[in-house]
């Protein structure tokens, strides 16, 4: 009877891996940060020079006071230098493609394949290669073959950002690998209301998806525009690229108010950690409200001992940046 009992156990455990079709494993998933689409240049800038000035590093290039005056050095090169930091993934990658120019990446080819994964990496390998050539030469000693060779892969770039790379695009991704393409609402929830790209950079392509119907709490406030002026200097890498997108109307402030008790109401169709790294508020009601798979966790560190294991292994879904 033990070895039967046993052996009822091990086809009932089976069975339910069968139907659910995944292990903790695969609630494991890779993910990067992303541009706002509105920050992809809509015309071609004369090129000027071969490699932008800007350094990474060499903070006696770091000259740029306005987001239109960086993103011009960078629309005015043919390359810009970017390079691993903290982690792999780095906003300044996404800020150069955006501004049609193409990325030189010194020691690319060492990134880990489950880091920087939906980047197209064969494409930077190849404006590597590209950049090689041309790096002895000045702007008018490029030939017209070689400017049509950059224009290609430029051009393919480019079109690579617009398709996978831009905030709603990594706001789907979150969706679909979660099989929530059809969530009509998201409670969005941070420790803290800090600047971090991974957590600002996704909720602001949920807001584009879904509108105010993606409720930030606490609310976000420097990636709105529209209450009172605000001077994003101060913030982080200077504000550039991720704040000031949207307007305040897409904050549902009446939201905020008794969240603990929407919360119990499942008035929202899944909730989602920007950071769980830094911190998880009410989760001890979140998981007696909703179901595992119905609440995602993002990691967007340079360096940590994520512990993504027990949170997969408890059904939930986890993005990290730096797998």
């Amino acid at each position: 009877m033990g070895l039967a009992l046993c052996l009822l156990v091990l086809l009932v455990l089976l069975a339910i891996l069968l139907s659910t079709g995944e292990t903790h494993t695969e609630r494991l998933f890779p993910i990067t940060f992303s541009i706002p689409r509105e920050k992809l240049i809509q015309c071609t800038v004369s090129k000027t020079k071969v490699l932008s000035d800007l350094i990474p590093g060499d903070l006696s290039t770091y000259i740029y006071n306005t987001e239109a005056s960086y993103y011009e050095e960078y629309a005015k090169s043919l390359f810009a230098t970017t390079t691993k930091k903290g982690g792999w993934d780095c906003m300044r990658h996404y800020e150069i493609l955006a501004c049609g120019c193409l990325p030189f990446f010194p020691g690319i080819e060492e990134c880990p394949k489950s880091t920087m994964a939906l980047l197209p990496k064969r494409l930077l390998i190849e404006s590597n290669a590209l950049f090689s050539r041309l790096k002895t030469k000045r702007i008018e000693e490029v030939s017209s073959s070689e400017m049509s060779e950059y224009r290609t892969l430029r051009d393919r770039l480019m079109a690579y950002t617009s398709r996978y790379l831009t905030t709603d695009n990594i706001a789907r991704y979150v969706l679909a690998r979660t099989r929530h393409e059809r969530a009509r609402s998201v409670l969005y929830l941070s420790g803290c209301a800090y600047p971090d790209y991974l957590r600002c950079l996704t909720l602001h392509g949920l807001k584009t998806i879904l509108g105010a119907k993606c409720h930030d709490f606490p609310k976000v406030a420097h990636i709105y525009y529209g209450d009172v002026a605000t001077d994003y200097r101060g913030l982080y890498g200077k504000g550039f690229s991720y704040t000031g997108l949207l307007h305040s109307s897409m904050h549902d402030d009446a939201l905020d108010t008794g969240i603990v008790e929407r919360i119990k109401a499942r008035e929202f169709d899944i909730v989602i950690y920007g950071s769980y790294h830094r911190g998880m508020p009410h989760y001890h009601i979140v998981r007696n409200v909703y179901k595992p798979h119905e609440v995602i966790l993002l990691c967007g560190e340079d360096l940590h001992a994520c512990d993504y294991a027990k949170h997969t292994a408890a059904g939930h879904y986890v993005f990290v940046r730096e797998l």
